[in-house]
C-alpha cells in the first residue's frame, strides 16, 4: 500500500523552520513542462525561487503543488510548481535544509500515481556565485574541503 509521499510534508516543515528562525526559505526547482514560471529566469534548467513571505503573495503549499504570486522585473507572475519537481529547500543565510533525490521527467498523468519521494542520502552544497544557486552532490571529505577553501554555506541533508 503506498500513502502520499512525505515530500509536500518535508518542504512545510523545512519552510516553517526557516520562517521561525527569520532565514529566507528558497526552493530550487527542476524546470519542466508542468511548471509555470518566468522562463527567462531559468538557468541550465532549473530555477532558485525565494518563497519567503516578504517576497510572495498567496502562498500555497499542498501535497501536489506550490503556488503563489511574485514579482520578477517588478511585474507580478502566477507560478506552479509541482512538488515532485522541487530539487530543494534551503534557508539563504545558512545553506540548511533538504535535497530531494533527482527528479525524473513524469508524464503530468502520471504524476499523483507512483512511487513517494525519498529524501537523498548523502551532502550537498549550496553555493551562489551570482543571484544564480546550484546544488551539487558531493562525497564527505569534498564537503569538509569546500567549507574550509570557502565561506560558502553546506547544505546538509537529512533522512
Amino acid at each position: 500500500m503506498t500513502g502520499i509521499s512525505t515530500k509536500p510534508y518535508l518542504l512545510r516543515a523545512i519552510y516553517e523552520w526557516c520562517t521561525d528562525n527569520g532565514f529566507t526559505p528558497y526552493l530550487s526547482v527542476k524546470v519542466s513542462g508542468a511548471v509555470q514560471v518566468p522562463m527567462e529566469f531559468v538557468r541550465k534548467g532549473e530555477i532558485v525561487l525565494n518563497i519567503a513571505f516578504s517576497a510572495t503573495s498567496g502562498l500555497k503549499m499542498d501535497n501536489d503543488a506550490i503556488t503563489f504570486k511574485a514579482r520578477f522585473g517588478g511585474v507580478s507572475r502566477d507560478l506552479y510548481v509541482p512538488v515532485q519537481n522541487v530539487q530543494a529547500i534551503f534557508a539563504s543565510e545558512n545553506g540548511q535544509g533538504m535535497v530531494f533525490d533527482e527528479v525524473e521527467d513524469v508524464p503530468e498523468s502520471e504524476s499523483v500515481i507512483g512511487e513517494p519521494s525519498k529524501p537523498s542520502i548523502g551532502l550537498a552544497a549550496v553555493t551562489s556565485p551570482d543571484e544564480n544557486q546550484t546544488i551539487t552532490r558531493l562525497s564527505t571529505e569534498e564537503t569538509k574541503e569546500t567549507q574550509k577553501k570557502s565561506e560558502k554555506p553546506s547544505l546538509k541533508v537529512i533522512k
